[in-house]
């Protein structure tokens, strides 16, 4: 009871503060003060300093403030804020289409035998199925309700079962647009010579140039995010017809500063990171808090890494479709003060958020747990692990083997690993549910692969609430996506080695090792790349307008023809038949619950009861 009073209350409040606001901006009389961050999401239980891997505890929020996670990086290492756009591309083809909306990338994927196919003219329509197969077009699984019309020009779009577009092809300009559930729209084009452009909201984005070394093929990207440039290096590694792209470390630390990033602290480490006042730490302490004590270095490389991760997912939510830079004061431009317009999206944005979070008890973010943020800090510890390996084959000058370090790879032990978004996207649920994975979301996925695959199936093990994968469903994953979140660790886990370098033996943090704090050597294949691409911003900003006139013309191709429509099922449904004939028949439902081989489809006249994915009964 005193949580819906609380809710009802915040929705007043948003409501009635969010018009207020517009009014006063509409009336030209923006407010004096400074906009105020928004705060931690109120379904959620209050923020508690998480559970210390060690004894002791130590408020680790506060206290002395030092660089801001995957934001400014110290020694050698590039200085750039949280990767973003990584999971724009992963597999990629030879073929003008080679990327997707969807944070995927083509490569090899096929219609599966459980999407249904229908039309022979100029159009198709591909409707999804609660066993989501992968699309041809977009190499991502097709939602329940979904649909893809064709063109005979080679444009494709999908809609979502609300009618909605999510994913657009333009063959003709090599584009792939997506409209992801969390307002992210993601523009990704692939030129003849494979210099690839992803365009985000808010302006981020990269643009990666292809070259050589040693007969390997690397991609260079160079990441353009809030006002910061840096750049990446991915190798790439053919895969079922296509290519992963893997991360590249462009420089190694000495031997000596692995071990000591890898081996346990003589005793519990305190530390204070300083994000007490930081407007994600608050929006996000009821979801995320950080280990009291540190008993080795991964632990302390899990925090920096997640909390990376939700320090960027905070500037995309608060971004919207602005593509000036994001301060700590996000909503500030440099007079200190805010335009009529900044002011009236801002308060949009808060009055949506705040209502959202009071408007039912699923959108409750549940809090990272103790079990979770372990499983991140071990997988952390293999990695530093992998990378020290990878350093003394590069000190003896030995190109890797193809693949080296891939999600591929990594999945062959047959053990089950644990991947951090590090980017937004979308992915389809074991009952054909979308639903939105974003960055600092945990997943959990076991392999190895199997032959041909494409799609992964992971549990989610944290996500934010709201439109987010519920913790603990199971997902399909392209393995794209899998392999832009392995890179995602593995470039903060760099940024978080650099960042560990430059403070050991500082704010209580031991001393390494004489000789460890040597400066990081750099890779022989980066120091042979071209030159980081000085017009990304420019680039990233070209493609980002075009999209609009590309989407209206994918829009109208589909339009021009008539379809047989697989989804027009006349609305009959009967007992025995499949979900994916149901939802063809009579769309998306209202509500899914899903009790396992059990399901009930809300419809507004009906519900549907599934057992082992049959129907079973229609009330």
């Amino acid at each position: 009871m005193q949580v819906s009073r609380t809710r009802s209350l915040l929705w007043c409040f948003a409501v009635a503060g969010a018009t207020l606001l517009i009014s006063t901006a509409q009336a030209g009389e923006p407010p004096k003060k400074s906009a105020p961050a928004p705060a931690a999401r109120p379904a959620a239980p209050a923020a508690r300093p998480a559970a210390g891997p060690g004894a002791g505890a130590h408020p680790a929020a506060g206290g002395a403030p030092s660089t801001h996670p995957g934001i400014t990086t110290g020694g050698a290492a590039a200085n750039h804020g949280p990767t973003t756009s990584g999971g724009a591309h992963g597999i990629t083809t030879a073929s003008p289409h080679s990327t997707t909306g969807s944070g995927n990338s083509a490569g090899g994927s096929k219609l599966g035998a459980n999407t249904a196919k229908a039309g022979t003219g100029n159009r198709t329509a591909v409707v999804g199925n609660a066993h989501p197969a992968v699309s041809s077009t977009f190499h991502t699984p097709v939602p329940a309700g979904g649909r893809e019309l064709h063109a005979a020009n080679g444009a494709a779009v999908r809609t979502r079962a609300d009618g909605s577009r999510s994913d657009i092809h333009d063959p003709k300009r090599g584009m792939d647009i997506h409209h992801g559930l969390s307002g992210n729209r993601r523009v990704s084009v692939e030129r003849p010579d494979h210099t690839r452009i992803v365009a985000e909201r808010g302006g981020r984005g990269y643009v990666q140039h292809p070259y050589a070394f040693h007969g390997h093929d690397f991609g260079h990207r160079t990441f353009y995010d809030h006002g910061r440039a840096y750049d990446r290096f991915y190798g790439r590694y053919p895969y079922h017809g296509g290519f992963l792209e893997v991360y590249a470390p462009a420089r190694f630390y000495p031997v000596g500063f692995y071990g000591y990033a890898y081996a346990p602290w003589a005793a519990p480490v305190p530390y204070a990171w300083g994000w007490g006042a930081a407007p994600w730490y608050g929006y996000y302490g009821a979801f995320y808090a950080p280990y009291p004590v540190y008993p080795a270095p991964n632990y302390w490389l899990a925090d920096f890494v997640i909390a990376a991760s939700l320090a960027a997912a905070y500037e995309v939510a608060v971004s919207g479709d602005d593509a000036s830079p994001v301060s700590v004061a996000p909503w500030l431009d440099d007079s200190r003060r805010l335009s009529a317009s900044r002011w009236v999206s801002t308060s949009r944005w808060l009055a949506d958020h705040l209502i959202e979070a009071a408007a039912a008890d699923t959108l409750a973010a549940t809090p990272m747990s103790a079990d979770v943020k372990k499983a991140v800090a071990d997988e952390i510890k293999a990695a530093v692990e992998r990378e020290r390996d990878q350093s003394q084959s590069a000190a003896a000058k030995e190109d890797g083997a193809p693949g080296q370090n891939s999600i591929a790879q990594l999945l062959d032990d047959a053990q089950s690993h644990v991947l951090v978004a590090g980017s937004d996207t979308d992915l389809t649920t074991s009952s054909g549910a979308e639903c939105a994975f974003s960055q600092g979301d945990v997943l959990k996925v076991a392999g190895p692969l199997a032959d041909g695959a494409d799609t992964l199936n992971a549990t989610v093990l944290a996500s934010k609430g709201g439109k987010e994968c519920a913790v603990a469903a199971t997902v399909a994953v392209p393995v794209s996506d899998l392999q832009e979140m392995e890179n995602h660790m593995r470039e903060q886990v760099d940024d978080g080695l650099a960042e560990l370098q430059k403070n050991q033996g500082k704010k209580g943090l031991p001393a390494a090792p004489a000789g460890a704090d040597g400066a990081p050597v750099p890779s022989a294949f980066a120091a042979a790349a071209p030159p980081p691409d000085a017009s990304a911003k420019t680039q990233i900003s070209q493609q980002a307008s075009a999209a609009d006139q590309a989407e209206s013309e994918a829009v109208a191709s589909v339009s021009a023809a008539p379809v047989d429509d697989a989804s027009a099922g006349g609305g009959v449904v009967a007992v025995g038949q499949s979900i994916a004939a149901v939802t063809a028949a009579l769309g998306a439902p209202t509500k899914i619950i899903d009790l396992g081989a059990k399901k009930i489809y809300t419809y507004p006249d009906k519900k549907i009861v599934f057992s082992n994915g049959v129907v079973d009964k229609i009330e």
